[in-house]
């Protein structure tokens, strides 16, 4: 299950099949496919497009969130997703609250090193801040890198 943001940075940089080696589905709510067609005019085929059951209950989130977050909050919900692929913090405060296991672009990247997919977490990384607007502080990045021995 994943939001836009972490979809866009590895579409931008064409790192996005990292997701369906790491995870055994990739599913994404209308609204999140929406929002990535606005800026990518092909989706990968792996992307699995679901409808939210419950509309009002990821409606009562857009009081906190964006569409495409609360989509994707409701819709882990209602699937029992294993993960939320989201960035944003009030998105991850969200899901949490709602009882949604996150993880981030950053925790994403760190599996893919740890399962040898990609050969340096570091310059991946740089490649999404340079490219892609990602942004995490020096102290935040060093401490996940020397996680996987960078």
């Amino acid at each position: 299950m994943s939001d836009t943001s972490p979809l866009t940075a590895l579409l931008t940089v064409g790192e996005a099949e990292l997701l369906p080696k790491l995870f055994n589905e990739v599913v994404i709510p209308e609204a999140v496919r929406t929002e990535l067609l606005r800026n990518h005019a092909d989706l990968p085929g792996w992307l699995r497009v679901e409808a939210v059951v419950n509309p009002a209950e990821a409606m009562r989130m857009t009081e906190v969130v964006d569409k495409g977050e609360a989509e994707a909050i409701e819709l882990a919900k209602e699937l029992g997703a294993d993960r939320l692929l989201i960035d944003e913090r009030k998105g991850r405060a969200l899901a949490a609250q709602e009882g949604v296991p996150v993880i981030g672009l950053l925790g994403v990247l760190l599996l893919a090193k740890r399962q040898d997919l990609i050969s340096s977490a570091r310059a991946l990384l740089d490649r999404l801040e340079s490219e892609a607007g990602m942004y995490l502080s020096a102290e935040l990045k060093n401490r996940a890198l020397e996680t996987v021995g960078e």
